[in-house]
C-alpha cells in the first residue's frame, strides 16, 4: 500500500510553504522527515492528513484522491500521532485506546468484544498491559506517548504518521518509542515520522526526506542522503557521520556534532 503526493504545492489558503512535492511513502518501510524548525514539516503532514488542501498537485492513498475519501474511510488506513499528549480528562489507559476504534464503529454503536481485544492486543505489542486501568493523566511522559501510539495501533491502519514521537523524552524513552517504531515497520506498516534526530533516522534504517529553503531538497535512503556536507548546509552544523560495530556484529552510522 502506498501514501504518495504528486507535485504538490502545500501551504496556507494561496500562501505557498513547499514547493512541487513529490514523495511516496509505503507499507513495511519507515520514512523520516527531517529539517529545521519552520521548515514546514508540520505542513506537509497536514497537508498528508487532508487537514489542509494542497494548492496544487495531489495526495493519492492507494491511488485515490484523500480530498475525496471521507475521514472515516481516511482513519481506517492512517492513524496519527501528535505531539502533544495530554487529554482534557483522565480516562483509565484502556478507554484512551478504546478512542482508536472509532472508525470502525457505525454511528451511535458502542465498542464490542472484537474491540476491546484489539485494544487489549494493543497494549500487549506496546509491553504497556500492566497500565489498562491506570489513569492517562497520571502517567509518566514516556508512558503516555505509548498509550497513544496504541491508540493509532488500535485504528488497524495501513500508516501511522508521527509528528517528532520523541519530543520531551529521556533519552531511555526515546530509545524505547524508536525500538517501536522498528517493529511497527516489521509489522508491515508503514511509519512517517518527522524527527530532528539524523541519528534517530539511522537508527531506523529509514528512507529521508529533507525539507530545506521551501521544497524537499533530498529525498531517499537515509544512508546515501544524509551526509556531513548537506547537514551543515540544512542546519549549520558541523558534524561527523561514521559507522559504528554494535554488539550483534553488524554496523550502523551514527551521526556526532563536531563541539568546540
Amino acid at each position: 500500500m502506498q501514501i504518495k503526493i504528486e507535485q504538490a504545492n502545500l501551504g496556507y489558503g494561496k500562501r505557498v510553504i513547499l514547493h512541487d512535492v513529490s514523495l511516496t511513502a509505503e507499507t513495511g518501510r519507515i520514512l523520516c522527515l527531517l529539517g529545521k524548525n519552520g521548515a514546514g514539516k508540520t505542513t506537509l503532514f497536514k497537508s498528508l492528513l487532508g487537514i489542509l488542501p494542497v494548492i496544487a498537485g495531489k495526495v493519492r492513498l492507494n491511488g485515490s484522491d484523500v480530498s475525496k475519501l471521507s475521514r472515516m474511510d481516511f482513519a481506517r488506513s492512517v492513524a496519527y500521532v501528535p505531539q502533544a499528549r495530554m487529554l482534557p480528562f483522565p480516562f483509565p489507559v484502556r478507554e484512551v485506546v478504546l478512542f482508536g476504534r472509532t472508525p470502525h464503529l457505525s454511528p451511535f454503536s458502542v465498542p464490542g468484544k472484537d474491540d476491546k481485544r484489539i485494544v487489549d492486543e494493543c497494549l500487549e505489542m506496546l509491553h504497556i498491559a500492566h497500565l489498562g486501568n491506570r489513569t492517562f493523566t497520571r502517567l509518566s511522559g514516556g508512558e503516555q506517548q505509548m498509550v497513544i501510539i496504541a491508540r493509532a495501533l488500535a485504528q488497524q491502519p495501513a500508516f501511522i504518521i508521527m509528528d517528532e514521537p520523541t519530543s520531551s523524552l529521556d533519552f531511555g524513552n526515546q530509545t524505547q518509542v524508536i525500538s517501536i517504531v522498528n517493529e511497527l515497520k516489521n509489522q508491515s506498516l508503514g511509519i512517517i515520522m518527522a524527527t530532528h534526530s539524523p541519528d534517530q533516522v539511522f537508527m531506523c534504517d529509514a528512507d529521508v526526506a529533507i525539507v530545506h529553503d521551501g521544497k524537499l531538497r533530498k529525498l531517499g535512503y537515509c544512508n546515501e542522503v544524509i551526509t556531513e556536507e548537506l547537514l551543515h548546509e540544512v542546519y549549520n552544523v558541523d558534524v561527523t557521520i561514521s559507522d559504528v560495530i554494535r554488539n550483534t556484529g553488524q554496523s550502523r552510522r551514527i551521526c556526532v556534532p563536531n563541539i568546540r
